[in-house]
């Protein structure tokens, strides 16, 4: 097996009778802009076909790094403790795990990244 990782992408090749098919998240482009209060819905899907896949999402300030916002593994969503399950939430529909972040907060306006691993 080998191993390459770059920046934030990491790759995993392998000939093994166990890496059947291949790993995607995809996230629409482009803006969302909404106002204060309102509820935004950030679209996330992917395609997997190892069940113990687990989905990340990010938050990313201008001038910051990517922080943890929450994660969706074995039907259950995990919440960072910096974004309450009240305001920031996920739930599976099909092949997509959007984020909901409710009353909205200037202070949201960010980029959010979903993320895919095994």
């Amino acid at each position: 097996m080998r191993w390459l990782l770059t920046g934030l992408s990491f790759w995993m090749f392998c000939s093994s009778t166990e890496c059947k098919g291949e790993e995607k998240v995809t996230q629409p482009p482009g803006d969302v802009i909404l106002t204060q209060g309102q509820t935004a819905t950030l679209k996330c899907t992917f395609s997997s076909l190892n069940e113990y896949s687990v989905l990340y999402w990010y938050k990313q300030e201008v001038n910051s790094y990517p922080k943890f916002i929450l994660t969706y593994y074995g039907g259950k969503i995990y919440n960072s403790p910096e974004f309450v399950k009240d305001r920031f939430d996920a739930e599976l529909k099909d092949s997509s795990v959007p984020l909901m972040i409710q009353d909205l907060h200037v202070c949201d306006s960010a980029v959010y990244y979903c993320a895919l691993s095994q």
